[in-house]
């Protein structure tokens, strides 16, 4: 008996009863975006492995450990997306986006990454991200915390808090690295397997551990705030003074870091308590150092990404099961074609109304118990073979069956006043 086939691990189907509620958040992700000037973006899932590597950075753990990487049939090396910053910066560069302009992108899609699977977290994950190029200062990093904040309004989350740091530029992360490395060094009998692994190839990402001990340790490492340059700290105060002049609340957490090499000065979280370990629902932050990087001239550039999986999950949005708004019911067979036009009529006169018609006969009350598991809050049963006459009768509450003409069927359902959809 041959194994019924299955989804790959950590890869998840979207059934139709959940699409709905992925419907409407990417429709709120959307209309936030345009609403602030930017425009989408859609970048491929299959990149170069290379653009990753010269990115995110060779000793990181999404390169090393975590990315899906195969040979096509010509040789090359090619990577499924890990993130979309990388993709984004490289599309920009090819068709010429960025030169002496400013741009506002945004793009939603699928990303991949080969971690243990657990909840909030998966191997094809989705992510709405933001990106901009052009735009120096701390006004444009509070403008993005401001954008993800207007997100949250407009879902109705509340449990979630802003965290932010400063990782300053190359220069000053260079100087602090080499206190931070010889700090641990004296601490490595006391470091995990994975700390110690860290310590010399990103020392930073030691700072992020969860490990109640290694906490314990840091708690006398050497502050990177101290060895900071003028202008990431005189930028961090200025983005601590728009926060504060926009009643936005937040905590500077000095062990907020991240695992890509291309951030630089303001890096930014919206943490919840309400998910568990993957509180994290929102990452962003500065990386003024990618577009040269990849190639470009010298780009200010910032921006963030949310998780879509987590941010369903903290807003709860179950939908209400429906697939139908309006059922029509064919009580004779001689009447299909009839009921399939007066279907289209609907279609086109009730515009964004879900408009189902019964197509594979059954007695009336059959149809009727159709119409009843569709979700559909009113039923309309075609009384002629012309599709003439017309009755309906509401699902949903009290209400009698009426009998209308076609023609007036539509302008009945519209009138609000007169108990339409």
């Amino acid at each position: 008996m041959s194994k019924t086939l299955q989804s790959i691990r950590g890869m998840h189907d979207v059934l139709p009863e959940q699409t709905p509620a992925w419907q409407r958040l990417e429709a709120a992700l959307a209309e936030t975006a345009v609403a602030f000037g930017y425009e989408e973006i859609r970048m491929p899932i299959v990149e170069q492995t290379g653009l990753f590597a010269r990115s995110i950075g060779e000793v990181t753990d999404i390169v090393e450990k975590e990315m899906y990487t195969f040979d096509d049939r010509n040789g090359d090396s090619l990577t499924l997306r890990p993130e979309g910053t990388a993709g984004c910066v490289r599309a920009c560069l090819q068709h010429g986006l960025i030169h002496n302009q400013q741009r506002r992108l945004w793009y939603i899609g699928p990303m991949f990454r080969h971690e243990r699977p657990q909840k909030g977290r998966y191997r094809q994950f989705h992510q709405f991200g933001v990106e901009v190029f052009g735009v120096k200062g701390a006004e444009l990093d509070v403008e993005l915390i401001q954008m993800a904040r207007t997100l949250w309004s407009r879902l109705g989350i509340e449990d979630v808090r802003l965290e932010i740091n400063t990782l300053g530029q190359p220069e000053a992360r260079a100087r602090h690295r080499q206190v931070l490395v010889e700090y641990l060094e004296g601490h490595a009998d006391s470091l995990d397997e994975e700390a110690r692994r860290r310590m010399h190839e990103n020392p930073l990402r030691v700072l992020d551990s969860k490990n109640p001990a290694i906490q314990s340790i840091l708690e006398g490492a050497p502050k990177l705030a101290d060895y900071l340059d003028e202008e990431s700290a005189a930028d961090f105060e200025r983005t601590c003074e728009l926060l504060d002049a926009l009643g936005i609340p937040y905590r500077v957490n000095p062990r907020l870091v991240r695992g890509l090499d291309y951030y630089n000065k303001l890096v930014f979280e919206w943490v919840t308590e309400s998910l568990g370990a993957q509180g994290t629902i929102c990452a962003g932050g500065r990386y003024d150092g990618l577009v040269e990087q990849l190639g470009g001239r010298a780009t200010p550039a910032a921006g963030f990404a949310i998780g879509i999986e987590r941010l369903l999950s903290l807003a709860g949005d179950e939908g209400d099961g429906a697939r139908a708004d309006v059922y029509v019911i064919v009580p004779e067979a001689g009447r299909q074609a009839a009921a399939m036009r007066l279907a289209d009529r609907l279609r086109d006169g009730l515009a964004g109304r879900r408009v189902q018609c019964n197509l594979d006969g059954g007695s009336l009350k059959a149809q009727f118990k159709r119409a009843d598991r569709s979700g559909a809050g009113l039923a309309v049963i075609v009384e002629d073979t012309e599709g003439a006459e017309v009755s309906f009768k509401p699902l949903r509450g009290e209400g009698e069956q009426r009998t209308v003409s076609a023609d007036d069927l539509i302008d009945l359902l519209t009138d609000r006043s007169a108990g339409g959809l």
